[in-house]
């Protein structure tokens, strides 16, 4: 982890880059994804820091989700007295896997079925933000990009990522920094798609993960995992590939 002086300047370095953002893209104000997670709550504090809590939605999605999640959603909302939204997902998701099944013949995949989620509540954040002129500011944080441990098209989309370099251990941090609330703070890294931890999910922690980008070392079994999963989950980190030839492009020439 970066040491405390240099995480406080980068963390200040940040809030002062997301108002430089929105400012330069005229935009109103942010939307974010309360999950009631540390990272949507760190980032919700860094956001009310940079451009004030009343240009701040915070939009809770729950999706046949826990019920301890939306309260603790509601915590960082009044902590923080920000605007709020709250938008059941449950029955548009149960629509759309059920017409998609129909028309497959099969049921979905276990994977399909959990992707789906954050790639409607996505969906919710744009719609609002397209409609309000605000931007979609992002929660994933480092380590969870380096092992692909997000939904492409889903939770790893936004506008902007002010914490998408800083470490899970970092944002912690920065959270305590910014007055996020100690229980939010603890609680066992949870995305709400499958009723295990994150850590469950992965075998790995995000200890592990940290230690990896910051060393190159760890144990040698979770070292070789973490690399798979690195190498395998470079197309989330990457622009959409394009087949290219050559040909005359002036708006490409207007660049140079």
């Amino acid at each position: 982890m970066l040491a405390k002086e240099r995480l406080q300047k980068e963390a200040e370095n940040a809030i002062e880059w997301i108002k430089e953002y929105v400012q330069k893209a005229k935009a109103k104000g942010v939307v974010i994804g309360n999950s009631g997670g540390k990272d949507s709550a760190t980032v919700l504090a860094m956001a009310t820091k940079a451009i004030g809590k009343e240009k701040v939605i915070a939009v809770a999605m729950p999706c046949f989700s826990n019920d301890n999640d939306f309260e603790d959603a509601k915590l960082v909302v009044e902590t923080f007295g920000v605007k709020s939204m709250m938008i059941d997902l449950s029955n548009g998701y149960q629509q759309m896997e059920k017409e998609i099944t129909f028309q497959l013949g099969q049921d979905l995949s276990k994977e399909a079925t959990i992707n789906m989620k954050p790639r409607l509540r996505m969906t919710t954040l744009y719609g609002i933000a397209q409609t309000l002129d605000y931007l979609v500011i992002g929660t994933g944080n480092l380590c969870e990009a380096m092992v692909g441990y997000t939904t492409k098209w889903g939770d790893n989309s936004s506008d902007f990522n002010p914490i998408g370099n800083f470490t899970v251990e970092e944002v912690l941090e920065i959270g305590r920094m910014l007055g996020v609330p100690e229980n939010i703070l603890k609680k066992a890294p949870n995305d709400g798609l499958g009723g295990l931890t994150d850590e469950e999910k992965m075998g790995i922690k995000y200890s592990q993960i940290a230690e990896m980008i910051e060393t190159g070392t760890t144990q040698e079994e979770v070292k070789q995992e973490i690399i798979k999963r690195y190498q395998n989950s470079k197309h989330k980190r990457m622009l959409v590939p394009v087949y290219t030839f050559e040909r005359k492009n002036f708006l490409k020439e207007g660049e140079q």
